[in-house]
């Protein structure tokens, strides 16, 4: 008795709010959960960032959704990234069955099936809200890091940019940007080296490579205009509820390229477009980004380096990221660190690789008094986890296994007659539907390119025409010498029969 009463006690310290919060379940000892120790996470906590880890089937969706449903109630928009295609079914109520008003009865906390106000997006070619950016809102540089490019292409990449800058041709596309590299290194190469210096033909076509190699996941998809304002992230419906912004992402799950290229461009956006909210009472907008591997997999050096530098950054803004993924190690250290609320569902043991992996995985977390971290893990149940948070001052709260409530929403995927119903609504559809190829690079370059063929083609058009008149000349004085040569002889001749015949007829 005196534990449970010392574990309700550490319990309800440690989770305890004067603002708002968001409930996700109560704390179990023993295996058995504790009805009046709530684990409650301040919502001006959230934008430390988190993790959500576990083994496949463990309940790291539910728990996604879980979060994703209590933000929205409190007014906060959520961005998700759905790359199994199974988060959709947020937009509609759930039913309820026997095993959810069982586990909410063990929690004690009452159940509402409710539907949410809900966003479909995509980044190619699937019915929703078509997500671009242009190459000019990237940069230089974060093109270059995207890219994978050493200092001297990342230099060659710097002075296009300038080139584009100084002359008035946006940088739209993909084909913009491989245009301005032909350029260059052809009937353009002497206006470069003139104006910026020379450029290596090695280093030009090592990026082509690279660009091409990124236009093979359908980059070009992603490129371009409409170019989506972050701002249309962060709406609230009439009822005051956020809206969950779900990008559907299923046919990209073999194109990593794309698709930590994407995150890396909209997390600078949203940095670079947001101001400085400092500590907020809850945050501006919560990202959720699952199966975060994919990001950190084909990242370089420099590319985790620079969403290392924009985790540590963007939380100023009024900005949360939660990574959702199987073990924790799949987060480099540096982005690690960063996480104040992590929840960390079951792990396997079945080898000795795994059994080390889960030691490690123990160490994330704070020593607990109550429990056995490494072991624990390995005997959760589907829908629990261990869970540690931050305070509102921002103390780390008690490890607590915990007893997840369940979703609201439906635990299933929309119909496609639903999603179509959704999309036919919904405002951004409309807006960002329409594909923009205004005159860019491309254009410019091709049109200066035809006028310069044009232009030498008239000159040697002209140079042709003067050759062909001087070789008329030519023959024409020539013809005109003959002809006086022919006269003065044919004169000369009949002078001479003149002069011989007076000749002949004195003396005859």
């Amino acid at each position: 008795m005196a534990d449970t009463t010392h574990f309700l006690e550490t319990i309800t310290n440690g989770y305890q709010a004067k603002g708002a919060t968001i409930t996700l379940g109560t704390a179990m000892l023993n295996g058995e959960p504790m009805q009046d120790a709530f684990i409650k996470i301040p919502l001006k906590t959230l934008n430390r960032h988190g993790l959500i880890a576990g083994a496949t089937g463990t309940g790291k969706t539910k728990t996604l959704q879980v979060l994703a449903e209590q933000l929205s109630e409190n007014g906060v928009p959520v961005l998700m990234m759905d790359i199994k295609g199974d988060l959709s079914g947020i937009a509609k109520a759930a039913q309820e069955q026997p095993f959810i008003t069982e586990r909410h009865a063990k929690i004690g906390l009452p159940y509402e099936a409710k539907a949410f106000p809900v966003e479909l997006m995509s980044l190619s070619q699937q019915d929703g809200v078509r997500l671009r950016s242009t190459v000019s809102e990237f940069g230089p540089v974060l093109f270059s890091r995207v890219l994978g490019l050493n200092d001297t292409q990342t230099g060659v990449v710097n002075v296009i940019f300038k080139y584009c800058d100084d002359h008035n041709m946006p940088l739209l596309d993909l084909k913009d940007i491989k245009k301005v590299l032909q350029y260059i290194t052809d009937e353009g190469k002497a206006e470069i080296e003139k104006e910026y210096g020379r450029i290596s033909t090695s280093s030009t076509g090592s990026i082509l490579r690279k660009i091409i190699e990124l236009e093979q996941q359908d980059a070009d998809l992603f490129f371009g205009e409409l170019s989506f304002d972050v701002n249309d992230l962060m709406r609230i419906d009439d009822q005051g509820r956020g809206y969950i912004n779900i990008i559907r992402l299923t046919d990209i799950q073999d194109k990593p390229k794309l698709f930590s290229t994407f995150m890396l461009s909209l997390l600078a956006e949203i940095y670079n477009t947001m101001p400085e909210k400092g500590d907020a009472d809850q945050p501006e907008l919560v990202i959720f980004i699952d199966e975060a591997h994919l990001i950190f997999d084909e990242a370089t050096k420099t590319l985790l380096d620079q969403i290392e530098s924009i985790v540590k950054l963007i939380r100023s803004k009024g900005v949360g990221i939660f990574f959702v993924t199987q073990n924790p190690t799949d987060v480099p250290n540096g982005v690690l660190s960063q996480l104040g609320l992590k929840i960390q569902h079951a792990l396997r043991a079945f080898t000795a690789t795994d059994r080390k992996a889960i030691k490690l995985t123990a160490e994330n977390y704070p020593i607990s008094e109550f429990y056995k971290t490494d072991e624990i893990i390995t005997q959760l149940g589907t829908g629990e986890a261990l869970v540690t948070a931050l305070s509102e001052k921002g103390n780390p709260t008690p490890l607590a296994a915990t007893m997840l409530r369940a979703p609201m929403s439906r635990m299933d995927i929309l119909t496609p007659d639903e999603i179509a119903q959704l999309n036919t609504s919904s405002k951004l559809v409309k807006k960002y539907s329409e594909v923009i190829d205004r005159e860019s690079a491309y254009e410019i370059l091709c049109k200066k390119t035809e006028a310069a063929e044009v232009q030498q083609a008239e000159a040697q058009q002209q140079k042709a025409e003067e050759r062909s008149a001087k070789t008329a000349s030519k023959s024409s004085s020539t013809g005109s010498t003959i002809e006086k040569q022919i006269i003065k002889t044919v004169t000369s001749a009949t002078f001479i029969r003149g002069v011989f015949g007076v000749l002949n007829k004195m003396f005859k």
